[in-house]
C-alpha cells in the first residue's frame, strides 16, 4: 500500500513531493500502528490521513470538531476526485440517507463525523458495517483538559477501541506541549504508538509585537498597507468584534464579525463571506478558527492579549497555511492582561484559575520580552531555535536601543523600597508609578505616601515609560512580582544590592510606534510572478468557484495560481505540472485557465523569471562563542550557587532557557561543568551512538530517535558537551 502514495499523491492532490515527516507518518498508519502526529498549521496535516485511505481498503472515519471544518475539507476532496462524504445535524433527512446508502454500498473512502454524532447509539454497529479500517482524530488537542480547546465529548471517542478491534488510530493537531500529547495517548487508550513531532517554526510568518494605541486606528493602518490581501483579526469580546468590523466598513474595508452570540445563520453567512472572497476581514473572538482551511489569509491581528501561548500559536498559524509570506501582528498593553486577570475571580476552581494566570503571565512575558520572538515561541513547545537572529521578528529586524537606566532604575526601586518601608506592605506597579509622578490619589493621601521622598521625583517622565521600565526590571530580577494577581512588588537581593551600590542598569528602549512600523520577513518562499494575469485568474477562479458552489481556494490555491503565471502553461502536460493540479483538476478546470492565460498573451509581453532558488535547508546551529548579557547574567547567579529552577524564578524566565543558557556558557567555555552532574556514563554512549547516526542539530530529531527517554535539558547539556572547545573562532 505504501508503494502507491507518490503515485496518488500526484494523480489526486498535483504534488510530487511529500512534505517533512509526511511519508513517515503515512507510513507508520498503513502498518496498522497506532500514531500521533504533532505538526504545525500549514505542514499538512490532513493529507496524513487523505492519502492513506486513498491506498488502503475499507472507509477512513475522520473524527473533526466542527461542521464547517466537515464541509470545507469534503469539498475540497471532492474537487480532487476523492471520493469523501460527512454526517452532521446541518443535512436533511433524505440527503443523510443517501450518504448512509453510499456508505453502505462502499462509494466512500472517507466519512467525517463529530464526536457527538459518533457517540450516539448505533452509530458503531454502523461503523463496522461500513467497514471502516482506520480512524483519525483531527484536533486531537481537544481531548486534552490541558489543551487550550479542552472538549469532553472527545475523551468518550476511547470507547470505540472496544467496538472496532484492531482498527489503528491517527491522531492530530498543530499544537501539544508535551504534557498534552501525553494526555491524549492515554485518553484515546493509544497502545504503543508511534509520535512524530515536527518543528513548530513557521518560517513564513513573521512576528511583530506593538504598544496598543487607538488600536481600532492601528488595525485599519495595517491592513490599508496590504489592500488585496485576506485577514483575522481577533480580539477578546463579542461587543469589540462587531465596532470593529463596523469600523472597517465604515473605512470601505469588506469585514465581517464573528462570534458565539451571534444567530447560527448570521455566523455562517459571515464565514462563508470570508472563506469565498466576498469579505476581506472577519474579526472574531477565538470562536473563530479551527473550523476554517483558508489557505491565503495573509495576516493575523490580535487585537487584544490572547490568554496562553498555545492560543496565540494556533491562530496565529492560521496565517500562511500556503507556506507564502504572511504577518501576525500583536497589540500589546499591560492592561489587557489586568482585565484577564480579573475574569480569573468568576472561577470556582482555584488550581485551574492558577494554571490560567500562569499561562497568561506567560503570555504576556512574551508580549514585553526584547528576545526574539520566534526563540520564545519555539522555547514554550521545547525547541531551540539554532540561530541568533531568525531575520522574520521585530526584534530581530529592529533591535531595541540599549541606554544607561541607571538613574531611572534607582529612583524606581527606591520607591518600592520607601512604600514597604513607610507603610510595612507592598503595593503594586501602577500604585508605585502614581507616586513617582506626584499623583494626588485618595490611597496615596490615606497612606501618606506624598511624604515619601520619592514622592513625584518622576512627574517629567511619562507614567507608561515608568510602567515600561518597572516591567523590565522585574522580568531582569531585580524586583520580585508576588504570583498571585494583585503583583505586589518588592527588592530582590540583586534589587536591593543594585540600589545599595548603584550598579549600572542597562535596559532596553520599549518601541514606539512611529519608529516601528510592522516587521516583513524576507520574500524568501515567495512567488515572482505575472501580477497583472494573477489578478485575472484570481478574478475566473471566484467566478467558477461560485458557479459550484465552492470556496476559491477549493479551485486552485494561490500558490498553483503563482506557479501558473510563471510559467504560462498551454498544454495539459504542462498544466498538470502545476502544483496542486491533479487529474480531477486539470479535468475541471484545466481548459479555461489555459484559455484565460492563452487570451492574456495575445495582449501582454510573456514575462521571463529566473529558476527559483530552492528553498533554504533548516538554519544550522549556530554556536555562540561568547555568552550575550542574559546568558551572563543567568551564568553568574549560577556562580552564586543558585539553582536552576530559581534562577527562573527570579528572573521571571521559563526553566527551559535557563538550562539553554547554561549549555550555551558549556559550549563557550566560560562554564566549566563535569558531564557526570548531568548524565552517566552509559546515558552518554547511547546519547553519542544516535548523534552518530542523526547528528546533533535538531534536538528534536535526536530525542525521537532515542525514543523520547531522555528530556530536553539532558539533550542540550549533552550537545554542550559534545560541541564544546568546537566553536567557531
Amino acid at each position: 500500500m505504501s508503494d502507491s502514495l507518490p503515485e496518488l499523491l500526484k494523480q489526486y492532490f498535483g504534488y510530487d513531493t511529500f512534505r517533512p515527516l509526511q511519508r513517515e507518518i503515512m507510513d507508520s498508519a498503513l502498518e496498522g500502528r497506532d500514531v500521533v502526529a504533532i505538526l504545525p498549521t500549514g505542514a499538512g496535516k490532513s493529507l496524513c490521513f487523505q492519502l492513506p485511505a486513498l491506498a488502503r481498503d475499507g472507509v477512513t472515519l475522520v473524527v473533526s470538531p466542527l461542521i464547517a471544518l466537515m464541509k470545507d475539507q469534503v469539498d475540497a476532496l471532492t474537487a480532487s476526485g476523492v471520493a469523501a462524504t460527512f454526517i452532521n445535524s446541518s443535512l436533511q433527512g433524505s440527503e443523510a440517507q443517501r450518504r448512509r446508502s453510499g456508505l453502505e454500498n462502499g462509494q466512500y473512502k472517507l466519512l467525517y463525523a463529530a464526536p457527538e454524532r459518533i457517540m450516539m447509539p448505533g452509530f458503531a454497529e454502523d461503523l463496522r458495517r461500513w467497514n471502516v479500517t482506520a480512524i483519525a482524530v483531527d484536533e486531537a488537542h481537544c481531548i486534552s483538559e490541558w489543551g487550550h480547546d479542552f472538549r469532553p465529548e472527545y475523551r468518550q471517542l476511547a470507547s470505540l477501541r472496544a467496538e472496532l478491534p484492531g482498527v489503528p488510530f491517527l491522531a492530530l493537531t498543530a499544537t501539544a506541549t508535551e504534557r498534552v500529547r501525553s494526555d491524549i495517548i492515554r485518553q484515546l487508550q493509544l497502545d504503543d504508538p508511534h509520535v512524530f513531532l515536527a518543528s513548530f517554526n513557521r518560517p513564513n510568518l513573521s512576528y511583530t509585537v506593538l504598544p496598543k494605541n487607538k488600536s481600532t486606528r492601528q488595525v485599519y493602518d495595517f491592513i490599508h498597507q496590504r489592500p488585496n490581501e485576506a485577514g483575522i483579526v481577533y480580539v477578546q469580546s463579542r461587543k469589540s468584534a462587531e465596532s470593529l468590523a463596523a469600523a472597517l466598513a465604515t473605512e470601505g474595508v469588506k469585514a465581517v464579525a464573528y462570534h458565539a452570540g451571534l444567530q447560527p445563520e448570521e455566523r455562517a453567512a459571515n464565514q462563508e463571506a470570508f472563506i469565498r472572497d466576498e469579505a476581506r476581514i472577519v474579526c472574531a473572538t477565538i470562536a473563530f478558527g479551527m473550523g476554517i482551511n483558508k489557505p491565503d489569509v495573509r495576516f493575523v491581528i490580535h487585537a487584544d492579549l490572547p490568554k496562553n501561548i498555545e492560543g496565540y500559536y494556533q491562530e496565529t498559524g492560521r496565517a500562511g497555511r500556503d507556506s507564502l509570506p504572511s504577518d501576525c501582528l500583536l497589540l500589546y498593553s499591560r492592561g489587557d492582561l489586568i482585565r484577564n486577570l480579573k475574569f480569573l475571580d468568576e472561577m470556582t476552581d482555584p488550581k485551574a484559575a492558577e494554571i490560567a494566570a500562569r499561562q497568561m503571565r506567560l503570555m504576556a512575558d512574551f508580549a514585553e520580552s526584547t528576545e526574539c520572538r520566534r526563540v520564545t515561541l519555539l522555547d514554550y513547545f521545547g525547541e531551540q531555535w539554532p540561530g541568533d537572529n531568525c531575520g522574520g521578528c521585530d526584534v530581530c529586524l529592529q533591535p531595541r536601543e540599549v541606554w544607561d537606566a541607571t538613574t531611572q532604575a534607582q529612583k524606581l526601586l527606591s520607591c518600592i523600597f520607601r512604600i514597604k518601608q513607610k507603610s510595612k506592605f507592598s503595593t503594586g506597579l501602577n500604585h508605585v508609578v502614581e507616586v513617582l509622578a506626584g499623583a494626588n490619589t485618595e490611597k496615596i493621601r490615606k497612606w501618606y505616601h506624598d511624604q515619601l521622598t520619592t514622592y513625584g521625583i518622576g512627574k517629567d517622565t511619562p507614567r507608561e515609560e515608568w510602567t515600561a521600565l518597572g516591567r523590565q526590571l522585574i522580568r531582569q530580577g531585580y524586583v520580585d512580582a508576588s504570583p498571585d494577581n494583585y503583583q505586589t512588588l518588592s527588592l530582590s537581593k540583586q534589587g536591593l544590592a543594585a540600589l545599595m551600590n548603584r550598579t549600572p542598569i542597562m535596559l532596553t528602549r520599549t518601541p514606539t510606534l512611529a519608529s516601528t512600523p510592522p516587521a516583513k520577513v524576507s520574500k524568501t518562499g515567495s512567488i515572482l510572478c505575472d501580477e497583472g494575469l494573477f489578478a485575472e485568474l484570481r478574478t475566473l477562479r471566484k467566478r467558477l468557484a461560485d458557479e459550484r458552489g465552492v470556496p476559491p481556494y477549493v479551485v486552485f490555491g494561490d500558490t498553483s495560481l503563482r506557479h501558473m503565471c510563471r510559467s504560462y502553461p498551454q498544454t495539459d502536460h504542462d498544466f498538470l505540472s502545476m502544483p496542486g493540479v491533479g487529474s480531477q483538476k486539470l479535468a475541471d478546470y484545466g481548459q479555461p485557465f489555459m484559455a484565460e492565460i492563452k487570451n492574456w498573451l495575445t495582449q501582454h509581453e510573456r514575462l521571463i523569471f529566473a529558476n527559483e532558488a530552492p528553498p533554504p535547508p533548516p538554519p544550522k546551529m549556530k554556536v555562540e562563542t561568547g555568552p550575550g548579557g542574559t546568558v551572563l547574567e543567568t551564568l553568574r547567579l549560577f556562580r552564586q550557587g543558585l539553582s536552576p529552577e530559581a534562577i527562573a524564578s527570579q528572573r521571571n524566565l521559563v526553566i527551559s532557557t535557563i538550562h539553554n543558557h547554561l549549555a550555551q556558557a558549556i559550549t563557550s567555555g566560560d562554564l566549566q561543568a563535569d558531564p557526570r552532574d548531568y548524565f552517566s556514563t552509559e546515558d552518554e554512549q547511547v546519547m553519542r551512538e544516535a548523534a552518530a547516526e542523526h547528528g546533533l542539530e535538531s534536538l528534536s530529531k535526536l530525542r525521537e530517535a532515542l525514543g523520547n527517554q531522555f528530556d530536553y535539558p539532558t539533550l542540550h547539556y549533552f550537545r554542550a558537551f559534545e560541541m564544546r572547545g568546537n566553536a567557531p573562532p
